[in-house]
């Protein structure tokens, strides 16, 4: 159709919007404004689609129009929609008229949206300014989202492209935030790489328990190649979580289930007194986590911590355990995105990481370029673990474990490194073959990764070390005689060139 809107439009228009709020508020801030304004358009469209469609269905019988509405999967309430607002910008109290439209639109949609607004205040003066600043705003991004460009009907639009819009924005906004960027965004190659390590199949249950706006999440359902799957989530920031229950809706992932809470210490994925436990379990949680709860983990009413308790100032290992523990026993997969001090620091960690290899869980290390993530630009690694090794397990007699270094694999661009398809395939056929490759990869034997203190450092494995190419010093020597006769002849014709022009050599 001649109307429809492209992936590029929607994109552009709603990232013009920021325009708004750019220099005057935190991009960590106003990335929720942007992305509660987009949802709220998203649904006031699909709502008046609806209503224009059982109005020609059912001309004039309003009783079954009102309860086709009631069906609906978002029950807009009356006043409470996007356009509602618009025709109200120019109000003294735009910023609250907007809080309450957001709270009345949770409350008819509380199963699912109870509390998905309840951290982002339109009428904040910390954030958005005083009064007349804020109205400004508040004005220009309402008008900003009712341009064509953003007429999210489902006739004009698909999900799709709405459920793009919404991550090409959080990616833009990893990029403003910076190192603040790490609590809610993983880049998609990375995402991409790790949702295919894990390979989720059909019918599985996929959990990431530090979802942040659950990106990662949406990338494994895609692996799964069809719509048979459970996605679960945990995120300890409230923002985020929201933010995460928005991206699941924007994708058609209703049943999702994502929780706001702390996962180390107060998980809420849990069946009578025992965690809930995944097929796959897949994450990028916080680097190097201070005071994430060491002092009570001891007491662990999981008993999650058996294999050791984490230095209190880093985390890496109280997450890498809890996604173990809720991987299913002899089948279940876990893929988890760490700093490389994992693989070697000593004390409390290096005991856990030593267990771990003894118990056969794990199945791979792969290093990742420098300088992937807006939020650091340290290199990083990959974990997989595969309980599928144990005793009883399909895979119980695989013994090593492969590393590989693709350190090198990467396009470099203005601002960060990206891996490209090339890159990931490269990564995941060495993968699923186990092979070895030349100052790629090498799969270790456990007794070799003992020798070597347990310590699972890459370069102690794959040796990238290029040899130089040896010199020819003879025909060094011969092309030296040659530019000095070259030299030589260019001199002499100077010189006659300076005596012609009258100059003295």
């Amino acid at each position: 159709m001649a109307d429809q809107i492209t992936q590029q439009q929607v994109n552009q228009t709603a990232w013009a919007a920021c325009d708004t709020f750019r220099g005057v508020v935190d991009a960590g801030q106003y990335k929720d404004y942007i992305l509660v304004m987009l949802f709220l358009k998203y649904i006031s469209d699909l709502w008046n689609d609806h209503v224009e469609a059982y109005k020609k269905q059912f001309g004039g019988d309003e009783d079954r129009i009102r309860r086709r509405l009631e069906r609906e999967r978002f029950i807009l309430p009356e006043g409470a929609s996007f356009y509602d607002l618009h025709e109200r910008r120019n109000e003294a109290n735009i910023g609250e008229l907007i809080n309450v439209a957001l709270e009345a639109i949770e409350d008819k949609n509380r199963t699912k949206l109870e509390g998905v607004f309840r951290n982002i205040d339109f009428n904040s003066e910390a954030n958005l300014g005083k009064v007349k600043d804020r109205n400004r705003r508040l004005k220009h991004l309402l008008e900003d989202f009712v341009k064509p460009a953003m007429d999210l009907r489902p006739s004009r639009v698909t999900e799709d492209i709405i459920g793009e819009c919404y991550i090409y924005l959080i990616s833009r906004f990893a990029s403003d935030a910076g190192k603040k960027a790490g609590e809610f965004y993983t880049p998609t190659p990375v995402s991409r790489l790790l949702a295919k390590l894990a390979s989720p199949k059909p019918g599985d249950t996929i959990c990431d328990p530090a979802c942040g706006s659950g990106s990662l999440l949406i990338q494994a359902a895609q692996e799964v190649g069809s719509e048979n799957y459970a996605l679960f989530g945990q995120e300890s920031n409230g923002a985020t979580w929201a933010l995460a229950r928005m991206n699941m809706f924007l994708h058609s992932k209703d049943a999702a289930r994502i929780e706001w809470c702390d996962t180390l210490n107060s998980p809420a994925l849990i069946e009578g007194d025992h965690l809930m436990r995944f097929d796959v379990v897949v994450a990028n949680p916080p680097f190097s986590l201070d005071k994430w709860g060491a002092d009570h983990a001891g007491s662990d009413q999981y008993k999650r911590f058996w294999r050791g308790i984490p230095p209190k100032s880093k985390g890496d290992y109280a997450f890498i355990t809890h996604m173990i523990e809720i991987a299913k026993r002899q089948s279940g997969h876990v893929a988890v995105i760490v700093p490389h001090g994992v693989l070697f620091r000593g004390g409390s960690e290096g005991a856990i990481r030593k267990t771990l290899i003894e118990e056969n869980l794990l199945d791979a290390v792969i290093g990742l370029p420098a300088n992937l993530f807006t939020s650091t630009g340290i290199p990083v690694a990959i974990l997989v673990f595969d309980r599928s090794r144990e005793q009883g397990g399909e895979n119980e007699m695989r013994k090593d474990v492969l590393f590989i270094d693709a350190s090198k694999e990467f396009t470099p661009s203005k601002t960060q490194n990206v891996m490209g398809d090339t890159h990931i395939a490269k990564v995941l056929e060495t993968y699923r073959d186990r092979a070895e490759v030349a100052r790629f990869s090498h799969n270790a034997s456990l007794e070799e990764i003992a020798e070597n203190d347990f310590n699972l450092n890459i370069p102690r494995y794959v040796d990238t070390f290029e040899p130089e190419e040896e010199v020819d010093i003879a025909a060094l020597q011969k092309e030296l005689v040659r530019l000095e006769e070259e030299l030589g002849d260019v001199r002499a014709k100077m010189v006659g060139y300076l005596k012609e022009l009258g100059v003295d050599a």
